[in-house]
C-alpha cells in the first residue's frame, strides 16, 4: 500500500508534470483489465491565462497566454480528468485515465500514486540542485544596528 495520501489538485498537478512515457505505459495497465473507458471530452488544446505570485509583496499579475491540453474521461463510472502544459494530447488522455484510476481506487490506484511520488521527489531534487547552483551568486548585506 503506498504511503503518500494526496489531494486529488496535487495529483493533478504531478500527473501534469509526469512524462509522457510513464502516464502512457501506466493508463494502458490501468485499461488492462478491461473496464470500460467512455471519453467525455476528448482531448483538446487551447491556451490558459497564466497567473503568478510576486513573492515579496505577494500581488498576483498575469503573466500571459499557456498552451494547453485537457481531457476528461470515465473509467469504471468514475469521472478523471487531467490538464497538461503544450500539445500532447496522448499523454493527457493517460493523465486523465490516471486520475479515474485513483479516485475510483482500482488496482493500479497506489502504481499511479507512486508515479505521483517519483514526480514529487524529482522536483524537490531539481529545486534543490537548482537553489545550490544559485547559492555562490546570493549577496549577503550586514544589517546597520
Amino acid at each position: 500500500m503506498i504511503s503518500h495520501v494526496y489531494s486529488r489538485e496535487r495529483v493533478a498537478e504531478l500527473l501534469a508534470a509526469a512524462s509522457a512515457g510513464d502516464l502512457v505505459e501506466l493508463a494502458d495497465a490501468c485499461l488492462s483489465d478491461g473496464a470500460e473507458l467512455a471519453v467525455l471530452t476528448a482531448p483538446e488544446i487551447g491556451s490558459v491565462a497564466a497567473q503568478v505570485r510576486e513573492p515579496i509583496a505577494f500581488e498576483h499579475f498575469f503573466l500571459g497566454d499557456v498552451l494547453a491540453c485537457r481531457a476528461e474521461v470515465s473509467l469504471a463510472g468514475v469521472r478523471g480528468w487531467a490538464m497538461r502544459m503544450g500539445d500532447d494530447r496522448a499523454a493527457t488522455l493517460a493523465a486523465a485515465i490516471c486520475d479515474a484510476e485513483v479516485q475510483a481506487d482500482r488496482p493500479h490506484a497506489d502504481r499511479v500514486l507512486e508515479l505521483c511520488a517519483r514526480v514529487e521527489d524529482h522536483r524537490l531534487l531539481a529545486d534543490r540542485d537548482e537553489w545550490a547552483r544559485l547559492a555562490p551568486t546570493i549577496v549577503q548585506f550586514e544589517e546597520l544596528t
